[in-house]
C-alpha cells in the first residue's frame, strides 16, 4: 500500500505517494477533464519536478494519470484560449505581442523540461487517451510503458498550430524512423501501443494501466537499489550523450566522473559483491 509523502500535498493537481522505499509515484489528478492541462497544472509540474530533482529520500519517479479514460487529452483548449497573453494586449504592435508569446512558450516548454532535467530517471505510464501535450510529457520521461487500448497522437496540426512544447524536438530522438515521426505529426493520426513499441517511442506494452504502475514500481524499485551517484549521473551522460557528438559526449563523461569515480558508492558496491550481500548506498 502507498504511502503518503506530506512534502508534496499541498500540490492541487497532482497527487504524489511512495509506493515503495526511494519511490514518488506522481498522478496528474485532474481525471473529470481527462486530465487535461491549464496553465496553474503545468506550473505545479515544474515545482513538483524541480523538488523531487533535489529530495534526498527519492531516487526514482513514476509518473501517471488518474483516471481510467486517459493519462492526459492534453492542453486545455478551452482554458488556453482564455489566456491573457495570448489574447494579445488591446493596441499593442506584432513585435510586443509575439514577444508575450514568446515569453509564455517558454515558460510553458521549461516547465515540461524539469521532467528531463529532474535528477531522478522518471518512468511514465501511458494508458487511455495521450494526445497532444501528453506526447510531450512522455517524450521527456526517461523510460515509456504504454497499455493496451491507449490512444497517442502529436494533436496540435488539428488545432493549427505545430507543436511548440517538445515533441517535435524531442520525439524525432526517441524514435529511429525520421518517416514516422513526420507521418504522425503531419496528420495527426491516432497511434496504438503496438505501434508505439515498434517504432521504438516505448519499452513495452502491458495489460492495462494498473499492470503498467505494476511494472513502473518494479522498475522503479529496481533502479532505487543501485548508487544514486551513479543513476543520476548516468541519466546525465545518457542525456548530453543524445545531443552532442560522440567525442563531445566522451569528453563531458571523463569530467563528470573525474569527480564522481571518488564516491564511496563503487567501495560499497564491490564489497557487497565479493560477500554476496545487498549494498546500502548513503542518501544524495
Amino acid at each position: 500500500m502507498a504511502s503518503s509523502l506530506p512534502a508534496y500535498s499541498g500540490y492541487k493537481h497532482f497527487q504524489t505517494t511512495s509506493p515503495a522505499p526511494w519511490i514518488a509515484h506522481v498522478q496528474i489528478n485532474r481525471p473529470q477533464k481527462l486530465n487535461s492541462f491549464h496553465e496553474e497544472m503545468w506550473l505545479e509540474l515544474r515545482s513538483l519536478f524541480n523538488a523531487l530533482s533535489t529530495d534526498s529520500s527519492i531516487r526514482s519517479v513514476v509518473l501517471s494519470g488518474a483516471g481510467d479514460r486517459a493519462f492526459s487529452a492534453g492542453l486545455d483548449v478551452v482554458a488556453a484560449s482564455t489566456t491573457e497573453t495570448l489574447q494579445g494586449g488591446k493596441g499593442a504592435d506584432v513585435a510586443r505581442r509575439a514577444a508575450g508569446i514568446r515569453r509564455h512558450i517558454l515558460e510553458f516548454q521549461e516547465c515540461i523540461s524539469a521532467i528531463e532535467k529532474c535528477e531522478k530517471p522518471v518512468i511514465c505510464v501511458l494508458h487511455g487517451i495521450s494526445y497532444g501535450l501528453a506526447v510531450d510529457i512522455a517524450c521527456a520521461c526517461d523510460v515509456r510503458i504504454v497499455a493496451r487500448g491507449a490512444r497517442l497522437a502529436v494533436k496540435e496540426v488539428d488545432i493549427g498550430l505545430a507543436a511548440d512544447i517538445g515533441s517535435l524536438s524531442r520525439l524525432p530522438k526517441c524514435v529511429g524512423s525520421m518517416s514516422w515521426v513526420k507521418e504522425v505529426c503531419l496528420s495527426a493520426r491516432e497511434f496504438g501501443a503496438e505501434e508505439a513499441e515498434r517504432v521504438g517511442f516505448v519499452s513495452r506494452v502491458v495489460e492495462d494501466k494498473e499492470k503498467g504502475i505494476e511494472e513502473a514500481v518494479k522498475l522503479a524499485g529496481l533502479i532505487a537499489t543501485k548508487s544514486p551517484v551513479a543513476v543520476q549521473g548516468t541519466k546525465e551522460i545518457l542525456n548530453h550523450a543524445r545531443d552532442h557528438p560522440v567525442e563531445d559526449s566522451l569528453r563531458y563523461t571523463a569530467i563528470w566522473n573525474s569527480a564522481n569515480l571518488q564516491t564511496d558508492d563503487i567501495k560499497a558496491a564491490l564489497f557487497s559483491t565479493m560477500k554476496k550481500t545487498k549494498p546500502e548506498f548513503a542518501k544524495l
